[in-house]
């Protein structure tokens, strides 16, 4: 049990009342809820303030530079270069860190300031002891200022209570040109409001090629200012613009209360300003925290399961995960910025979002929202529709309104047939058909980003899958992943173009839905690359990897060969048959777990065998043992992943978060179940984690998973009845449970 969850046993909150009508009973949800699980490690999460699917994300920052700074918060740190309104929950590329806000006491050093370094001049000593995070609420000591520094937030907002010492020489720092991986700021601007208002604009270039952030901030105490508009020189010799206000107070008393407050938007800082002073007019900071943790017991709430508090907070904490990406990219008064970069008057009924990590969430995020809450899955799959209309191609990883062209395929595509398939669409079917089609030829007119952007958004992979039929490993990078990830969209193109009543396109992306089999090596049973006339490339190692330079993405050919979800009997009929097939798997978890290569990917991790639970090409591949009539190895290595994968601890996270990826599979597969082909609404049963559980659905419906003989030691299924129903295999469809369904499993410490 880690020391968050003792300090809030401590505080009493396991059994406090909520009293709000969005919680069951007298739960309190949040207080199982860690956010600093997966602040250590490789998980990139940061412990800030949020609440769901927010346009701002304040918090601490401690690091700048390098990998593990992807979120701008690292665990292992000791220093606090102050507060940003921006981050990213666990990804694996770093950006934002907008807008930094630091108190001071004293005379506020801001050189030098050295781009090679993880911390500002003007960075302050920190204690874990001192630390505390919460959904909604964040709270640390700055050692070196003497003060306490406390933050809550509303979707479009974030309101900061700071407690000063007696001073006469007390103050803040505002950085504008701080930023997560020292982006390059093309613009940044900083005006004053009298005395006790800011706002703030900047355009950055980095992961987000075009990224455009305004701020409004208020201060309730009046403040002298001094604008620095300079450059220093970086550690290559080159020229960075520099903009900060230092702010300054005639005095302050012992333990004088500040409050700041923020307000963000990618349109204006008009916009900045309507946001904040609809969400936070006044100065109320516990009543803006009580209504952040209201949001999340409400949402939280939608699963209440029977556990021990190590599990609740390992569940509640996944939820928590599951619900921070998308965010809001919509201001109050509905207008936002297009993927065109213009402005666009929307309408609030219909929010707009960002932060697509597609590669990552179509896999278990945005399958367990089609159960949980698909109004809002229409909603993301709506802002994908629109961005389409307005940049001229579905994203591929959108972020603040841009293309970024991260990672690969085309799964916005996955989404949508997911919706389809399961009979719960709420957008333009014949529109996603033809945006799904447009995604998978290549073209790359009428495209609206960078030139830079578009040679990889728009590959020549394409080209070669349509014209060869399969992509050279000699032509493209990541051929085989590539090619594998093209089948399975194609055929979630085909079934959209079944939906719209297109026979021509469903019957011509059915067949380009089997060109996974061009990759099929009979003799080593491996998927492979080859080159334009055929020629499997050599030499090969099935666990070789060079990260993004070889003929798989994140992964190698253990981990990718078992990428065909959407045709599952037809990869079993290439490897042999159900018994050949399980003898494959059987060796991918049996496997040496040593990885080879001059650049081994660092997103390979989680290693059972060769089985890489840390990234998201292996999430479906334990489940085909239930199309090979195993179900109780599908069985026993979900219990082994749930067991040694998933932990309250900082580094509790066998790889990165991913905007909510890796909690969702836990959240699935803990409840017992898995969909392996979204498109496909059917679902492979695993194995139950928790003696009961019931899934709210909308409407008051409900799904009650009834244990029998529960122990952690029992991890074989024995029998389940699906509303009172046997079931004779290990799967069923999402019809069986969108009304609401009852399972009852009895569970064995021997296989059945």
């Amino acid at each position: 049990m880690n020391r968050l969850f003792i300090t809030t046993i401590s505080l009493g909150l396991l059994t406090a009342a909520c009293g709000t009508s969005g919680t069951h009973g007298d739960s309190d949800y949040t207080a199982y809820v860690d956010p600093f699980i997966g602040t250590g490690g490789h998980g990139h999460t940061f412990p800030g303030p949020v609440v769901p699917h927010a346009m701002i994300q304040p918090g601490p920052d401690t690091r700048i530079n390098g990998w593990d700074a992807c979120s701008g918060y690292h665990y292992s740190d000791s220093l606090i270069n102050g507060f940003t309104q921006s981050h990213l929950s666990g990804t694996g590329c770093a950006d934002y860190g907008d807008f930094l806000i630091m108190p001071t006491v004293g005379k506020q050093i801001i050189n030098p300031q050295i781009d090679t370094l993880q911390n500002r001049p003007f960075a302050s000593e920190f204690s874990h002891a001192d630390e505390i995070a919460r959904p909604g609420y964040y709270s640390t000591y700055l050692q070196r200022y003497g003060v306490k520094a406390e933050i809550t937030s509303t979707e479009r907002a974030a309101l900061y209570r700071f407690t000063f010492p007696q001073s006469d020489d007390a103050g803040f720092i505002v950085d504008l040109d701080y930023s997560i991986q020292n982006q390059t700021n093309l613009d940044m601007k900083i005006e004053f409001e009298g005395d006790t208002a800011i706002r703030a604009y900047k355009m950055s270039e980095y992961w987000a090629f075009n990224q455009q952030l305004s701020m409004y901030a208020v201060f309730s105490k009046p403040f002298t200012h001094e604008t620095v508009n300079d450059t220093v020189l970086n550690s290559k010799g080159e020229k960075q613009i520099r903009c900060k206000a230092l702010l300054k107070f005639p005095d302050t008393s012992k333990d004088e209360i500040v409050y700041v407050k923020v307000g963000v938007s990618a349109v204006d800082w008009d916009g900045a300003k309507k946001n904040l002073m609809a969400e936070i007019p006044g100065w109320e900071f516990d009543a803006v925290r009580d209504a952040a943790k209201d949001k999340w017991n409400s949402y939280l709430a939608t699963i209440d399961i029977t556990a021990d508090n190590t599990d609740k907070e390992i569940f509640y904490t996944a939820m928590y995960h599951a619900a921070i990406a998308p965010g809001l990219f919509m201001d109050v008064d509905g207008r936002y910025l297009g993927m065109d970069r213009k402005i666009h008057q929307g309408d609030t009924a219909k929010p707009v979002y960002t932060i697509f990590s597609l590669w990552d969430t179509h896999r278990a995020l945005h399958p367990l929202l089609t159960i949980i809450d698909p109004q809002l899955n229409n909603e993301f799959i709506n802002s994908l529709l629109l961005k389409y209309d307005e940049g001229g191609l579905l994203p591929m990883w959108e972020l603040a309104g841009n293309y970024t062209a991260t990672m690969t395929g085309y799964h916005a595509v996955s989404l949508m047939a997911d919706a389809v398939s399961k009979g719960i669409a709420d957008f333009d079917i014949e529109k996603a058909c033809r945006a799904g089609v447009r995604s998978s030829v290549y073209d790359t007119t009428g495209i609206i980003t960078p030139e830079k952007v578009k040679l990889a958004l728009m590959p020549k992979s394409k080209e070669y899958k349509n014209t060869l039929g399969f992509i050279p490993w000699n032509k493209e990078f990541e051929s085989v992943a590539k090619g594998l990830e093209y089948a399975y969209n194609d055929w979630c193109i085909s079934k959209l173009a079944e939906a719209a009543g297109d026979s021509a396109v469903a019957a011509s992306y059915a067949v380009k839905g089997e060109a996974y089999r061009q990759y099929f090596d009979p003799v080593t049973r491996f998927m492979r690359g080859k080159d334009e006339k055929g020629k499997w490339h050599e030499p090969f190692n099935p666990r070789a990897s060079n990260h993004r330079e070889d003929d798989y993405c994140e992964g190698t050919a253990w981990q990718w060969t078992w990428f065909v979800p959407h045709d599952v009997d037809g990869l079993m009929t290439l490897m042999g048959g159900p018994d050949k097939f399980a003898e494959k798997l059987d060796s991918l978890f049996n496997a040496d777990s040593t990885l080879e290569g001059e650049l081994v990917s660092a997103d390979i991790s989680g290693l059972i065998g060769q089985y890489a639970h840390g990234n998201e090409p292996s999430h479906h591949i334990i489940h085909l043992y239930n199309y090979a009539g195993r179900p109780e190895r599908t069985q026993e290595l979900i219990d082994q992943v749930l067991k040694e994968q998933y932990r309250a601890d900082t580094d509790g996270l066998s790889g990165n978060e991913d905007c909510g990826q890796m909690s969702a599979w836990y959240i699935l597969n803990s409840l017992g179940f898995y969909q392996v082909c979204p498109g496909v609404p059917v679902y492979s049963i695993g194995r139950p984690w928790f003696p009961h559980a019931v899934v709210n659905l909308p409407g008051g419906k409900k799904i009650e998973i009834k244990v029998n003989n529960y122990s952690k030691d029992n991890k074989y299924i024995k029998s389940v009845k699906l509303n009172g129903k046997t079931l004779d295999r290990p799967f069923f469809n999402h019809s069986d449970i969108a009304n609401g369904a009852i399972f009852e499993y009895d569970m064995s410490a021997t296989p059945a």
